[in-house]
């Protein structure tokens, strides 16, 4: 027995040595074994490192456990920026005898441990989480795994559900659940225990829940023939309030049916003020509270498209009080009585009916009734009524800092339906005022007085054409300032309007008192304003009947936040209005660093405002002394070393402007005196006779820029260049760069037309391989020094041993087209040689040229001398003129130059001699040229494949960048889970950006 004994656990230890061992010996093969199952069965990129995959029988003995660390998931296209799951830890379990001993391994344990779910649909339906390969057949092998779990442990997990065809969004955080079952069975129990927190649940834009905490417990009955999942007697704590929650939910089509029962237990008033934001906090328990609630509600039918589960949800809320123990005053005398119910399957026969609510302030009391009888008709009967001293009021709620005063009373009544139309609205009549307001802060001495607040909303027929609102008094006062204002709105259908404004108010100290966060204002606005109309005037575009005139200014105003960095400086701007515009007569500014006036105009202003997408007219003179661009185009203050972006434009804006600036920056570039007319329409940019002085000569442009498409901007200019110096062009543009690296050693000037055209990347540069242009370009005389090409040439040729080149009248027509410039053939005297030169460079920097030259044979030498002897009755002599074809490649810096039509001098004077005398010099260049076109050709399309995949790139992560705004409300859930629910946790790798 004890031999027995000995040779088992012998077996044991070197099963248990090898399951270590195999995976460092094999963990090439592993590793690729793996990634060839995952490549062939999931639509996505997989992350992990084969070094934090562990086995132990120590964790959970006699179970042998697996563990693998930081793996996860990110989506292919659309989702390549999404990371779909992510696992800081997760251990399987299986058991040890089943696996030495046993047929069928027995799976016992899952442990979770750290990690996140993003779940994104999008507009289309298509999710993130699909992403298996189709398969016409049912392929699924029976599995011999046994699967009596016995216990599944998650804990710190995070949940985002990002639902954009249902407009659902959710997010939960600190998730933590245990249960157990036998997972083999067709039905089987699941007892279930879980906490979370709630950090959003919002639905076609109204938020349910925020930042709530959550737990339950029950026992869950599955059974996965049917879908069907039941719930059992359990306890559920939302915040401090205890619910349960009995029933199913079944799924056994693509309908799912509920049939749910939910009701609070043994709950107090108290226990649904926690469900009250700002109340639950550290100190809730500390909350004197008193009263008794009741809750409850069904949920049960069909969902789907055509149909919704009927429902009847229920509160009660009787003699209920609250008080902070550290204030004198109590809310008092809580009652409510909710009732929302359908019982159809059509969502908008939904009522809603609160017969009671009161409640008392301390001794201001405040009562209601509310009844909706559907969303058809929306018959409605409901009333408002109390009167509160604001002092009083703040002394239940402090405001932190904060001093209100004044009565502030309420009495509102409406009944009727609402139907546009039939012109029928509910009676209405209401009336609410503030008398003797008073808002002091204490980060401003001086407070907000004599706040005086009358308004009335009536109509007694209930007929829209005697709907009037009538603010009749509104105005306030603050150290010696006063600001007063009125308006009167009648007729419902017309919505005629009558009001003035008239005061100034000094903006800093009004932030004083009211502080926003990252915020600096400050400066004196003055209005007197009076203006009368009609929306529906405004609707059928008679603007002569619209009455609005006055006068506005603004003095020593400054305005910087974070999204406005730079700060802009108004030290002085009038305006005065009339019905049809807003005439700017006097405008000084310093915007960012940079000193602007304009004068001008605004229309159709009115429309503007009161209609989403009426288009504001303008016309404006715009002057400046110095504008830097460059602040305005990156993503913080310091312009030196952050990158260029994108510039967006309004496409609700039609503006004619005509601008003038003694100097301007714009990247590397100083321009002077620049002036010309710009039209900015429909979110495009038209440059009009745009002049300006830069880098020693004149440039003219007309064209535009389209950021319509904030992934691919583009922009398409015809430039007049005069007189510009070819080594500052060098230096200050990417583009010549790029197509003539030759000008960094060129000295002199130039002149071209050119219309050119392209894509801008997410830097505000062209993206080269994107570039289409044609135009013709002039040197008058220019002087090439020191370049490798014409190392090149006089080493292959021998025929000069200077390094400089002198150019004189040089006319070279151009084209560009995705991302190749292709010169044409032009005439040039190199040295004393005539000759004439076409090609092509590329935006990736290669060359590739053809130079033909027509070279005296005397010019050879003595070789040339030897082979013109040996040719007898010819009438050549060292004048006659020899043509050689060089092709130059490669790239600027590194050219390839040779010879075409020989290997060598001594075979190329042989052919072309030869040539002479049988006068086929014409073809000889011919085929020559021929061969380098076929050449050219070739090397075209592999650039211009090159292009394709670049500007592919560019535009992916362009998009990613977009994308990224569009994802702001996912960023600021996550930010809420990291943070406000916030655990200290690891950081992990951004796996939305690996490379692989």
């Amino acid at each position: 027995m004890k031999k027995i004994l000995i040779i088992i656990l012998a077996v044991f230890v070197v099963l248990i040595a090898a399951a270590v061992a195999l995976p460092f010996i094999f963990k090439d093969q592993i590793a690729e074994r793996i990634d060839k199952e995952i490549a062939e069965s999931v639509n996505a990129h997989v992350y992990y490192d084969l070094n934090n995959i562990s086995l132990t029988i120590f964790k959970r003995f006699p179970h042998i456990s697996a563990t693998i660390k930081e793996f996860g998931v990110v989506g292919n296209p659309p989702f390549q920026y999404d990371t779909l799951v992510h696992v800081d830890m997760l251990q399987v379990d299986f058991n040890l005898r089943s696996i030495l001993f046993g047929d069928n391994p027995s799976l016992t344990g899952i442990h979770l441990d750290g990690g996140s779910l993003y779940v994104k649909v999008l507009e289309d339906g298509t999710a993130n989480y699909d992403i298996t390969y189709p398969s016409e057949e049912d392929t699924t092998a029976e599995s011999n795994f046994q699967i009596g779990i016995d216990l599944i442990e998650v804990k710190n997990f995070d949940l985002i559900y990002d639902d954009r065809q249902l407009e659902y969004f959710m997010a939960l955080g600190n998730i933590s659940m245990e249960g157990n079952g036998d997972f083999t069975l067709d039905v089987y129990e699941l007892p279930v225990k879980m906490e979370a927190s709630i950090a959003d649940i919002t639905y076609e834009g109204t938020n349910y829940l925020r930042n709530k905490q959550f737990s339950g417990e029950t026992l869950m009955n599955i059974d996965m023939d049917q879908m069907k999942f039941t719930f059992g007697d359990g306890d559920f704590v939302l915040n401090d309030f205890l619910f349960d929650f009995e029933g199913f939910i079944a799924m056994p089509t693509d309908d799912i049916e509920f049939d749910l029962v939910f009701g609070g237990k043994d709950n107090t008033f108290k226990s649904i003020l926690s469900l009250v934001p700002g109340i639950y906090s550290e100190n809730f328990s500390n909350l004197k509270t008193s009263g008794s609630m009741d809750f409850n509600g069904i949920f049960k039918g069909i969902y789907n498209d055509n149909s919704f589960p009927s429902f009847d949800i229920s509160l009660k809320v009787a003699d209920g009080m609250f008080q902070y123990p550290d204030l004198p005053r109590p809310v008092s005398n809580v009652n409510v009585d909710m009732q929302v119910k359908n019982t159809t399957s059509n969502l908008d026969f939904t009522s809603v009916n609160i017969p009671t609510f009161n409640l008392d302030f301390g001794s201001n009391p405040i009562s209601g009734r509310f009844f909706l009888a559907d969303l058809i008709s929306y018959e409605m009967d409901g009333a408002l009524k109390g009167k509160i001293n604001l002092e009083e009021m703040t002394s239940i709620f402090p405001i932190e800092g904060m001093t209100l005063k004044g009565i502030l009373d309420v009495n509102a009544q409406a009944k009727g339906k609402y139907d546009s139309a039939a012109q029928i609205i509910p009676s209405i009549d209401a009336k609410i005022t503030l008398a003797n307001g008073f808002v002091q802060s204490a980060e401003y001495p001086a407070p907000i007085e004599k706040l005086n607040i009358n308004a009335s909303i009536i109509n007694p027929s209930g007929q829209m054409n005697d709907f009037m609102v009538d603010l009749s008094q509104f105005g306030f006062e603050l150290e010696d300032e006063a600001i007063n204002g009125r308006l009167k709105i009648n007729d419902f259908s017309l919505l005629n309007w009558d009001g003035a404004l008239n005061g100034s108010v000094d903006l800093g100290k009004m932030l004083a008192i009211f502080p926003m966060e990252d915020i600096i204002m400050e400066g004196k606005v003055f209005a007197d304003l009076q203006t009368k109309g009609s929306y529906k005037d405004v609707e059928e575009g008679r603007y002569n009947r619209l009455d609005t005139r006055g006068k506005a200014s603004i003095t020593d105003f400054y305005f910087t936040s974070a999204d406005l960095p730079q700060g802009i400086r108004i030290h002085r701007s009038d305006a005065d209005f009339s019905p049809d515009r807003i005439n700017l007569t006097q405008f000084d500014a310093r915007v960012g660093e940079s000193p602007l006036q304009a004068t001008g105009f605004l229309s159709n202003y009115i429309n503007y405002i009161l209609k989403d997408e009426e288009v504001l007219k303008g016309q404006l003179s715009l002057n400046s002394s110095k504008f830097n661009v460059n602040e305005w185009m990156t993503a913080s203050e310091n312009t030196e070393s952050e990158a260029l972006t994108v510039i967006e434009l309004p496409t609700n804006i039609d503006f004619n402007m005509s601008v003038a600036a003694a100097e301007v920056i714009y990247d590397n570039l100083t321009l002077k005196e620049v002036k010309g007319n710009l039209a900015l329409k429909e979110g495009v940019l038209n440059f009009k006779d745009a002049s300006m002085s830069t880098l020693g000569g004149q440039v003219i442009m007309n064209g535009t820029y389209d950021p319509r498409d904030l992934a691919a901007p583009k922009f398409d200019f015809s430039l007049n260049l005069a007189d510009l110096n070819i080594p500052l062009a060098f230096e200050a543009f990417n583009t010549v760069k790029a197509f003539a690296p030759v000008a960094q050693h060129l000295t002199g000037n130039f002149n071209t037309n050119i219309d050119f055209s392209g894509i801008l990347g997410q830097d505000m540069m062209p993206i080269l391989s994107s570039l289409d242009g044609k135009g013709l370009l002039k040197v008058t005389e220019a002087a090439l020094q020191n370049s490798t090409l014409i190392q090149g040439i006089t080493s292959l040729t021998k025929l000069n041993d200077t390094n400089t080149l002198q150019f004189r009248n040089l006319n070279i027509p151009i084209e560009i087209n995705n991302g190749v410039m292709d010169v044409r053939p032009f005439d040039v005297r190199l040295w004393d040689y005539q000759a004439n030169i076409q090609g092509s460079t590329g935006f990736d920097g290669s060359i590739n040229y053809l130079i033909n030259m027509q070279v005296p044979a005397g010019k050879f030498g003595a070789q040339a001398n030897t082979l013109l002897a040996t040719i007898s009755g010819s009438e050549m002599n060292e004048s006659t003129l020899i043509p050689i074809a060089i092709n130059l490649g490669g790239t600027y810096n590194s050219p390839k130059v040779g010879l075409a039509g020989g290997n060598s001098i001594e075979n190329l004077l042989t052919n072309a001699l030869q040539s002479r005398v049988s006068s086929e010099k014409e073809n000889l260049q011919e085929q020559v040229t021929q061969q380098f076109k076929a050449t050219e050709d070739s090397l075209k399309r592999e650039v211009t494949l090159k292009a394709e995949v670049i500007q592919d790139s560019l535009k992916r992560e362009a998009e990613k960048k977009v994308s990224e705004t569009k994802d702001k409300a996912v960023d600021e859930a996550k930010s809420l889970l990291k943070g406000v629910l916030g655990r200290p946790k690891p950081t992990k790798p951004d796996t939305t950006r690996k490379d692989n």
